[in-house]
This record gives structure tokens, sequence and C-alpha cells, in this order.
């Protein structure tokens, strides 16, 4: 199998090739020249395996280049004693047809472990398989959880370093203290004076600008991403929505081929995207549904089919969805436009030159019947907390409760009951402060944010994730700054500073 650009102006590459470049060279994301199709009947012989066993089934069909013991191996190393449940990703039943699946048993408490302790593994057999001799720079702008989470799986890798940019003040202090006590030999953390659309811009231009690229491979760097706009990311993101599919069957809970809904709280795409790709393989899917917090720049473009990014930010207490430039949202386009690469490229130059696009009528009806997209207010989603553990006593993050209020008012709206998976995308833990404010209902009369996870963890007798236990005890390893327009300087400044 080969991968193509979503703009039509690169050649077709193989998955390694693909991998290891991380972003079309050209302008444009990789993507699969053919989606692989399953019977119903084949996917049902999947039932019993365990999550590492059917993630070996699925990156095979994606990545033939690798041997499956190549790709065994990846897994073995990706999916085991780093996860504190046995399942790595739990479904828990809520309620009648009402499901969530915990992504969050990483090292990390967030869902972007689930790709993220294996994209690294990936990546680097890439790199021998393309016959690379340089050293891989992952340059990573995070809004969150990814920055964690690409530190840890690319951690001490051999041949990579890393560096990842984070907006200073838009993540929370646990975010912040997770990345910025990591320790390695080849890891680095920028926080920036803007916003995340303003760290993400900035790796896109460091990865668009050819002289720069060329100047680094003359001193022996390659530069590649860990963000969802690489395929080696996004990939092992499929595999949970078969396995929560698989989950529901093994308990009966569901007839071979009902259809089932996923809620995925979302700000990049990525992970709703991998939902339909999901879909699109022949996994018995019914709506995706699409929940943005206030900064709804998704909501209002399935809604009216206009992107317009000309917006107020705002900044949030779900900060991960905290995005108003979805990268994966190109992907999407790409497949529903029937692969229309020069189409795609028409719409994402006039985002970034008038920061705004419209599709037609036709496409806006085709994504409707795919993606049912809505959002939360920040009253809402801490009423949705608080509602959640009174009603269930389930304990959700702001993002998952952003999920959950949009899975409410979606059912309340259509009468649709067919059983539905929302994805808890982050521990409670990792927004403390949100979830105990939500619970009490009234500002806390403290801001230190590790009695606060003591005092939930006592309140609610949940448990903190071993990765954030002793975390205010660990010391700040990295402390560089930099304003948004000096990250291509800044990477020079690192890279050539070891």
């Amino acid at each position: 199998m080969e991968y193509i650009s979503t703009r039509a102006n690169y050649r077709p590459v193989m998955g390694a090739e693909a991998i290891y470049t991380g972003m079309v060279p050209t302008g444009g994301l990789f993507v699969p020249e053919k989606i692989p199709r399953l019977q119903l009947n084949e996917i049902e012989k999947w039932v019993e395996k365990s999550y590492s066993e059917l993630a070996l089934e699925i990156l095979h069909l994606y990545l033939p280049d690798f041997s499956r013991e190549e790709l065994s191996e990846i897994v073995s190393q990706s999916y085991g004693a780093n996860f504190d449940h046995p399942e790595i990703a739990p479904v828990v039943k809520i309620d009648q047809n009402f499901y969530i699946m915990e992504l969050w048993h990483g090292p990390t408490a967030a869902f972007k472990d689930m790709a993220l302790q294996l994209m690294p593994r990936l990546l680097v057999k890439a790199r021998e398989k393309v016959g690379a001799k340089r050293e891989i720079v992952i340059l990573v702008a995070t809004s969150g959880d990814t920055g964690k989470a690409a530190l840890e799986g690319f951690r001490d890798v051999p041949g990579t370093r890393i560096i990842v940019f984070y907006p200073r003040g838009g993540v929370s202090k646990v975010q912040e203290l997770q990345m910025t006590t990591t320790g390695g030999s080849n890891t680095h953390v920028v926080a920036v004076e803007g916003n995340f659309d303003d760290c993400q811009t900035g790796v896109k231009n460091i990865f668009a600008n050819s002289s720069l690229r060329k100047f680094l491979q003359e001193k022996g760097f390659e530069l590649s991403s860990a963000n969802s706009i690489n395929w080696g990311r996004l990939l092992p993101q499929i595999i949970y929505y078969f396995w929560a599919y698989l989950k529901l069957r093994q308990r009966q809970e569901i007839a071979a081929g009902e259809k089932i809904n996923f809620v995925v709280p979302t700000g990049n795409f990525g992970n709703i995207l991998a939902a339909y790709y999901a879909r699109e393989m022949g996994l018995p899917v019914g709506k995706l549904v699409c929940a943005s917090n206030i900064n709804k720049v998704l909501t209002d473009f399935f809604r009216t089919g206009v992107y317009d990014r000309r917006r107020e930010f705002y900044r949030t207490i779900s900060p991960s969805m905290d995005i108003l430039i979805s990268s994966n949202l190109e992907r999407f386009l790409f497949e529903i436009t029937g692969r229309d690469g020069e189409q795609i490229a028409a719409w994402f130059t006039s985002l970034v030159q008038e920061g705004i696009f419209q599709v037609g009528q036709e496409i806006k009806n085709k994504m409707a019947e795919v993606v049912y997209a809505d959002f939360a207010t920040e009253e809402e989603t801490l009423a949705v907390i608080n509602e959640t553990w009174q009603k269930y006593r389930y304990l959700a993050d702001p993002h998952t409760a952003v999920g959950i209020k949009v899975f409410w008012g979606y059912r309340r709206e259509t009468g649709d009951t067919t059983p539905t998976v929302v994805d808890a995308t982050a521990s409670p833990f990792k927004f403390g402060t949100s979830v105990l404010t939500a619970l009490l209902g009234k500002e806390l009369a403290s801001d230190d944010e590790f009695a606060i996870l003591r005092e939930l963890a006592t309140m609610t007798g949940w448990s903190l994730p071993p990765g954030l236990a002793g975390l205010e005890e660990r010391p700040v390893r990295h402390h560089r700054v930099c304003r948004k327009e000096e990250m291509e300087k800044t990477v020079l400044e690192i890279l050539g500073g070891q």
C-alpha cells in the first residue's frame, strides 16, 4: 500500500516513508491510497483478541511494508506494563446504551498515550527501512496532552530528539509540570508566548521552510512530527474504535453488525477522524458526534459549511480542545469530496491566506450523513461533571464532560437510542481544579493544584493515576520560553547547542 497527498502535489510513498517524513513536504497530509475494507465476518473473528493482538491486525492492513514480526515486536513493547489497566482501554457501562471508553490509562493519563507509546517505535523502524542516517528531530505543538505523551514516547529513543512547544499559560499546571519535569537526554520543552494555534502554525511553517529543512539535513538532522498530521500517530487511534465494538460484542451487549455511535471530544479532529476511518473500513458505526467547547469552529463548520478561523480565541477548562485550526479536517474533506486533491488545496490555501473557506451544499449534506456536531459552554461542562458524578458516580474530566453534554443533547434532539460510546480522553485528575470546583459547586479557596488532587481523591475514593503521583516533587528541567515568531530560531539554537 502506498500513501498519497491530500493536495495531489507529491509522489506516492510507502508507509515507512510517510511515517518517517511526517507531513507532505510540499504541503498537505499523507493518506492511504486505498482504505482497507473488511467484511463483518472478518471483524467478528477478532472478538476474543487482546488489545495488542487487535493492534497487530489493524496495523498490518495499513503497513504491509512492515513484516508481521516487526509489527508484533513494536506492539508488544507499546501496550503492556506501561498501562495501568489490563484491558488498555476499558469500556465502562454507565447507563442503558451509554458507555464510556477510558483512553487515559497510559503513562501520562491522557488518550494521546494510545498512539504515542507506539508511534516512536514505528518511526524508528521506518527510519531503518528508508535507509536514513540523519538524526530525527520531532517537532510537536501541544495544547496540553500530546506534549507529555510524545516526550514519554520519545525519551531516550536512539536516533531521535524531540522539541515540544506549548502555549505559555494555556495548559493546566499539572500538564505543564508533566512536560517541564521530563527527563531524558534528547528532550526539549519550550513555552511559547501565544496560543496553541500559534504553536501549531509555527511548527507547520518550520516544516514548510524548504531552505531550513535543507540546512538541517546538511547538519545531519531530519524533521518529523508526532502530531496527528503524521499518519503514524493517527493510525494507532483507529484500533480502539474496533476495540470498543468488539468489547460490547464480547459482553453480548450488542448483536453482530449492530451499529454503535461514537462521541468524540475533539479540537484538531484527529481522534474523530480515526473513528471515521474505522467506519469506512467496515466497522458498524452509525453517527460520529463531534463535541467542541466554546472554541466551536468545528460545530459552526458542520452546521453552516463555512470554516472561519477569524474569531475570538478562548482559554477554557478543556484546554486540549482550545483550537481554531483543525488540521485533520483536511483528511476528512479529502475523503468526503471523493479524494479531490485540487479542491482540498484550494480550500486550505484559502484558510491560510484568507482565514476562511466554504464548502458547497452537496458536501455539507454528505458530512451531515456522517457527523453531528455541537458544543458545550464552560458552565454546561461544570454542570455535567457534577451531574455525572451525582447520578452515576462516574468522574469525568472537562473534555469528557463536553462529550457527555453533547451526547445528551444529541439524544434529546434526535431520539436516537443507538448504543453510544463516549471517548474519555483524560483522567479527571489532570484537571483536578475544574473537577473539584464542579463537584463542590463553588470556587475553591486554594489554588494549590496538588492539594486539590489529594482532596479530590479523598472525596471520591478514586485513585491518582501513577503518572501524576508525586509530580509536584519532581525537579523542573526545562525553562525555555520564546515568542511565537522565534520558534524557528529556537529550534536552531537547540540543535546547534548540542
